[in-house]
């Protein structure tokens, strides 16, 4: 199977903008379910440097340095994205097998320091934008996941509970909400419902990683998909040490399979944002953004 996404950006300046910095993540990056078959990267005005490489984490990263004076910056990002089955079938093989560990069992692994275990850790640690777990957060974790319980089959029955308590509000948060108050009000995005369960998952001790990228969205029956309908998405991939890293979408209560796109992941949001940038002006700005997702 292969994607085709699409991912613009316009940013709509009050007053003239001098020079900007931009750091760009809008390339996908391979998996081994997933392959980046070609990548375009569009920008107006043209930027007068530009350099791609990776970041610490693996992820795509191009920078741009614009000198023209513009009062419109437009970013378009073009992919073609391969989803390989065989591999998709070994991941469902390979989860099957990680059922067996449990929570406790999981624990006691953590404390031998193989590369494995040692780079997990990282995702373990309190990260830039999330805070240190509440006792309230981690007893909401610990209603699922229990010492001689399924570590796996734990962390499906939170994702099913987050998917339950918590109502998708588009508009209620931004990238200033404070974890908490997601948690309080019981309400978000899939960006909040991400953090919330990398918060109360490593406050019980695992390796969670935050994971942005595009899921495939099929119109109502009868109806044809909208251009630029789609959105990007976030959720969260938890570490089994002896088995590797799991994903769990909670917006949607699934196992991500092959409708999901991998960008990329880190920390939390600020490790894999799409888009970053340094601007000299002065004024407000308006941004807009459109995405498509579409099988060939």
């Amino acid at each position: 199977m292969i994607y085709t996404i699409y991912h613009s950006t316009r940013f709509i300046y009050q007053h003239e903008v001098g020079f900007s910095h931009n750091l760009i993540r809008l390339q996908p990056r391979d998996t081994e379910i997933q392959k980046v078959l070609n990548f375009d990267l569009t920008i107006e005005p043209l930027a007068a440097e530009r350099e791609a490489y990776k970041d610490f984490f693996g992820n795509h990263l191009h920078h741009l340095l614009i000198r023209e004076p513009h009062t419109v910056l437009n970013v378009a990002a073009q992919s073609r994205v391969e989803i390989d089955y065989n591999a998709l079938e070994r991941g469902i093989e390979s989860r099957q097998r990680a059922l067996v560990l449990t929570y406790a069992q999981a624990q006691e692994r953590m404390m031998f320091l193989t590369p494995e275990i040692i780079a997990a850790k990282q995702f373990l640690l309190k990260s830039p934008l999330l805070p240190i777990a509440s006792a309230e957060m981690i007893h909401y974790a610990l209603q699922s996941i229990k010492p001689e319980r399924s570590l796996y089959s734990g962390i499906l029955e939170f994702m099913e509970r987050i998917f339950n308590d918590f109502a998708f509000v588009s508009g209620f948060s931004d990238l200033s909400t404070p974890v908490e108050r997601v948690f309080a009000e019981r309400k978000g995005v899939c960006q909040d419902f991400a953090h919330f369960a990398l918060t109360a998952l490593r406050g019980i001790g695992l390796c969670v990683r935050y994971m942005s990228g595009y899921i495939e969205t099929t119109p109502p029956e009868g109806s044809e998909k909208l251009f630029g309908s789609d959105a990007s998405h976030a959720w969260f991939s938890v570490f089994f040490p002896g088995f590797g890293w799991f994903d769990f979408d909670p917006t949607n209560n699934m196992v991500p399979h092959e409708q999901h796109i991998v960008l990329g992941y880190g920390r939390d949001y600020g490790d894999i944002s799409p888009m970053q940038g340094v601007v000299s002006g002065s004024g407000s700005s308006h941004l807009g953004v459109m995405v498509d997702v579409s099988r060939e």
